[in-house]
């Protein structure tokens, strides 16, 4: 009989769960963005309006990236890439872009709010990301000094 740890069920029920939240959130920005959002848009002033499409393009990449690294995940649990693979720099989930406080402030609600759920979102799964290939040798100063390498 296979017996599988309680670490690595908890790993999947976390990684599924972020799965469906990342779906159902990736449909109701999709949703949003191309019904009612595009309406709330045109209300708006025209570079605000350029700043609305902008941002929903950045909610789409993090979302797309977060699924992505999900998918890399499931992968990885089903067998079909090995833990090292999903190392590689091309399957890390990588950094979210960055949005204007003061133009999501001027966005309708309904934008602001996926805004935030999809950096919300990709910023736990960044969390994640970052402890894969962590070791227990690895030093809390080796650990900063990557951290900083990457920040700069």
């Amino acid at each position: 009989m296979d017996r599988i740890s309680p670490e690595t069920r908890i790993h999947r029920r976390l990684i599924d769960a972020l799965y469906i939240e990342a779906m159902l959130l990736a449909d109701e920005a999709r949703s949003y963005f191309d019904e009612v959002g595009r309406t709330e848009r045109e209300t708006l002033d025209p570079l605000v309006r350029v700043g609305f499409s902008c941002e929903s393009l950045k909610v789409t990449t993090r979302l797309m990236h977060v699924i992505a690294w999900l998918l890399t995940q499931r992968a990885v649990d089903a067998g079909e890439l090995r833990d090292r693979d999903a190392l590689d720099p091309s399957r890390r989930l990588g950094e979210a872009p960055m949005f204007d406080a003061d133009l999501v402030g001027a966005l309708p609600l309904r934008a602001r709010s996926l805004i935030a759920a999809s950096a919300d979102l990709h910023r736990r799964v960044g969390l994640l990301d970052r402890a894969q290939g962590v070791t227990e040798t690895d030093s809390p100063v080796h650990n900063l000094h990557n951290r900083l390498a990457l920040a700069f």
